[in-house]
């Protein structure tokens, strides 16, 4: 059992910045410094004691699911408690792949994960309690021991949306022929959406290193944070047939036919960015060198600002809450952390 921690811990202050001109503009950062606001805090602890947890998909009574890479197993956390709800097979460990996103929608549980010779997602039921069999629904995205990508979610139109890496291929992210390096659109049973870009492929948008985090906004748009190689992490407003530069160019481009980010934070070690959440008009992005959240206007003029939450380290999942909260999963035990005691953990953020 995992136990839900109640006192709340730090308070959110102010730091160093990426500047955003407008919702359509590349621009670059750090900028001044100023407070967030809307405010953040840390208003309690979720759960504690995980094991490289990955993704999170809240359910419609409001609990939710977490993966843990390594194990392979899929937590339900309800209130105060935490349980096992099931174990993937098939799921081989190594480097960055393991168990990675999860998503829920139609009481069917969607997941992304590295298998012996691929990443691939799965399909499995839910009946409140738990998980069935994994079925697969997409297979065949390279895997590699680093740029497995892994987050999926589903959109306001019923579509699973795919991140996928470029598996230490960059050329693989040009090759519209490769599932590589972008961010995938398949229907729930696995096949081709009539109107996707092209309805013979699954490829939604093009030029991806290494995609870890995707949201919709309230407009209905797609955000995904891209690890940057050296200078420069990324921030883009995907688009359908888009093409996002990689290998090319990291960052903006400035050049047809590629579309720029619309926030970038350089060097990378200011972010190296996994998830991210959307809550009203504002971004979360999640931190895993930088150890922070980033929190992004996305619409109008202003700024991206580093939230301070204390000290807990390297930060992969934000996730939205049905409460108005977000949680947030730490990075620790992934074997690039330095785990302090509890971790890893998951900790609730308030937006006031």
């Amino acid at each position: 059992m995992l136990t839900l921690g109640v006192a709340a811990l730090l308070a959110v202050g102010c730091g160093s910045q990426a500047t955003v001109d407008s919702p359509d503009a590349a621009v670059g950062g750090p900028a001044a410094e100023a407070a967030p606001d809307p405010a953040v805090r840390v208003d309690g602890t979720v759960a504690t004691g995980l094991d490289e947890p990955w993704g999170i998909a809240f359910l419609p009574d409001g609990t939710a699911l977490v993966s843990e890479r390594d194990t392979a197993r899929i937590l339900h956390i309800d209130g105060d408690q935490a349980r096992l709800a099931g174990t993937v097979d098939g799921v081989m460990p190594a480097g960055e792949g393991g168990l990675l996103g999860i998503a829920h929608a139609d009481g069917a549980v969607y997941a992304y994960y590295t298998a012996d010779d691929d990443n691939r997602v799965v399909r499995m039921t839910w009946d409140g309690t738990t998980l069935g069999d994994a079925e697969p629904v997409f297979t065949g995205i390279p895997k590699a021991g680093i740029h497995n990508g892994g987050r999926i979610i589903v959109g306001p139109d019923g579509m699973l949306y795919v991140a996928t890496g470029d598996a230490a291929d960059p050329d693989s992210a040009q090759d519209r022929s490769s599932p590589a390096g972008k961010i995938l659109r398949i229907r729930p049973d696995g096949a081709i959406p009539e109107d996707n870009p092209d309805p013979d492929s699954p490829v939604f948008s093009l030029g991806h290193r290494n995609v870890q985090g995707l949201a919709f906004d309230e407009r209905g748009r797609l955000w995904a944070s891209e690890f940057g190689q050296v200078d420069v992490d990324e921030l883009n407003l995907i688009t359908a047939g888009s093409n996002y530069g990689w290998p090319d160019c990291e960052g903006s481009c400035a050049r047809a036919p590629f579309t720029d980010p619309v926030v970038q934070w350089s060097p990378t070690s200011t972010a190296s960015p996994s998830g991210i959440a959307i809550a009203g008009d504002y971004a979360y992005v999640a931190s895993l060198r930088g150890q922070t959240v980033w929190q992004v206007p996305l619409k109008g003029s202003g700024e991206a600002i580093r939230l301070e939450l204390g000290d807990l380290g390297r930060l992969r999942t934000v996730k939205a809450a049905p409460d108005g909260s977000l949680w947030l999963s730490t990075s620790n035990t992934d074997g690039r952390g330095d785990p302090r005691d509890g971790d890893d953990r998951i900790v609730r953020l308030t937006v006031s």
